[in-house]
């Protein structure tokens, strides 16, 4: 996955959208841009599996030495799988926040028609520097 193929919501959460036997599943979460922001990366709480998620809603929080971050979802559907590891390995957000990164795998029942491809997504993160 590379931050190109992705679409992205104004607050930073990207999402990823592929098939997986016939059910389309989204992975979800947060931005180089948005990890750069937030600097020291010291919490993140998780929604669990099974739990339902909405577009637009808050499905979690981020908490950096600076502040604490909600995390809005880009799908509406059911949780599929939660990367349960990350919130001990807080470093992959910086590392590599589109593949060991991941927060969240979703049953796709729609996506927020709030999003951006990457050329958007890049345009406003410079605006607001």
């Amino acid at each position: 996955m590379t931050p190109e193929e992705l679409k992205y919501l104004e607050s930073h959460e990207w999402v990823y959208v592929e098939d997986k036997d016939g059910q389309q599943v989204a992975t979800v979460g947060i931005s180089a841009f948005a990890v750069e922001q937030l600097n020291d990366i010291v919490h993140m709480e998780l929604p669990s599996v099974g739990d339902s998620v909405t577009a637009g809603e808050e499905f979690g929080e981020v908490e950096s030495v600076k502040a604490v971050s909600s995390m809005y979802s880009p799908v509406s559907g059911e949780i599929l799988e939660v990367h349960s590891e990350l919130p001990n390995q807080l470093e992959s957000l910086s590392d590599d926040p589109y593949v060991k990164g991941w927060i969240m795998k979703v049953s796709v029942a729609s996506l927020s028609d709030q999003l951006m491809d990457f050329a958007a997504y890049k345009k406003q993160c410079e605006q607001s520097h």
